[in-house]
């Protein structure tokens, strides 16, 4: 599955689905094959980080 590249477009995506339908961000990266390390640092670039807490990046 592809996931958007733009940073900003990746944020609302990834959230989105953390809310509807994972309950971590590492079920999501292994459900859909994606690197968790990778997504991180690319939603870093634009100074969001993951709350575990609250299972989103802010």
């Amino acid at each position: 599955m592809a996931i958007p590249n733009d940073p900003a477009i990746l944020f609302s995506y990834i959230n989105t689905k953390l809310r509807d339908e994972f309950s971590s961000l590492d079920d999501l990266c292994r459900s859909l094959d994606i690197s968790q390390e990778e997504i991180v640092k690319k939603l870093a670039s634009i100074g969001c980080v993951y709350d575990v807490n609250t299972n989103r990046f802010k």
